[in-house]
């Protein structure tokens, strides 16, 4: 077994839920976040969205079945094998490292990320934003060519 240290932790907001494979077939478990970008002045929060990773592990089995009760819940359109959904539910997630993407539309993806925490005391408007991952995409790479 390989355990990595974890750089930090970003709070965050589901925007998209995927159904998972095998065992997590016909449930939500694969969640799509993303973080507030603050120099985009459009007054609706959804479009101040920058998604920034995907995860799939940090939760139980029986978070993961309430979780999907509660994406469907507040879910605004059925894509078949994933749901879009209202920004409402926040969660903390660690990663090992940020890197430049072109997949997410933040510009960065977040590596090896896994969900540390479900923030029910947090909002979408609690959640970091872009310019903390670029403090931590900036420092880490300082650190690195100090090696």
């Amino acid at each position: 077994m390989k355990l990595k240290k974890e750089l930090d932790t970003i709070d965050a907001v589901i925007v998209i839920a995927e159904y998972g494979h095998g065992k997590r077939a016909g449930i939500l478990s694969d969640y799509t976040f993303a973080v507030r970008d603050d120099d985009n002045n459009n007054n609706n929060s959804v479009n101040n969205l920058r998604t920034i990773g995907k995860a799939y592990s940090g939760l139980t089995d029986d978070e993961i079945h309430q979780m999907t009760k509660r994406l469907k819940s507040i879910m605004i359109k059925d894509e078949g094998i994933r749901i879009i959904v209202k920004p409402e539910i926040v969660l903390e997630v660690a990663f090992d490292s940020i890197q430049k993407s072109n997949r997410h539309d933040s510009g960065f993806a977040l590596r090896f990320p896994r969900i540390k925490n479900i923030r029910e005391d947090k909002s979408v408007s609690d959640i970091d934003s872009l310019q903390k991952v670029k403090q931590i995409y900036e420092k880490q790479t300082y650190i690195m060519s100090k090696k």
